[in-house]
């Protein structure tokens, strides 16, 4: 008892009265503490590599889709409106195009749009801007190309819309 008294004084007790003392306010070696943090940060950096992905992934189909609701609200509003041609260097169909983009908060000139006409003369028959002159004829027939780009740049998309009055 004599020997219990003189180690529990030194601050070391027995584990159920036997073996060696072990000292009460032992903690973590440092080798332990760095190898729980090896291990950790194997454990955790394919995860957040895996979270990063799934974040650029889920942004980039957002704004497919953004751009896609754009692209067919442009077209819509270009299918609906009366024929029209170009005046005094604005495109027929610029302000249809680009409410469009306005329609969901962005710039208008997100969405832009070009136009030709059908001449019918080969090898091309598509000719540059969407009337001959500046006034509409009989069985004019115009094509709208309509591009809309993302406001981050990572997305760009066109359609073609053909128009007419035949």
């Amino acid at each position: 008892m004599g020997r219990h008294r003189r180690n529990q004084a030194a601050g070391t007790r027995h584990p159920r009265g036997r073996g060696h003392p072990r000292r009460v306010d032992a903690g973590y070696t440092l080798v332990e503490i760095v190898a729980t943090i090896t291990v950790m940060s194997i454990l955790i950096a394919p995860m957040m590599t895996a979270v990063i992905a799934t974040v650029r992934a889920s942004r980039l189909s957002r704004n497919l889709a953004q751009v896609e609701t754009v692209l067919q609200n442009a077209a819509d509003r270009v299918n609906r409106a009366a024929v029209l041609c170009e005046k005094d260097g604005a495109g027929a169909y610029d302000i249809y195009v680009q409410a469009a983009a306005q329609s969901v908060g962005w710039a208008p000139d997100r969405a832009t749009a070009t136009y030709a006409h059908y001449d019918g003369t080969l090898p091309n028959p598509w000719v540059s801007g969407a009337c001959v002159g500046t006034t509409t004829t009989d069985l004019l027939v115009q094509r709208v190309t309509i591009t809309v780009t993302s406001p981050d740049g990572s997305v760009h998309k066109t359609l073609q819309v053909v128009k007419s009055d035949v």
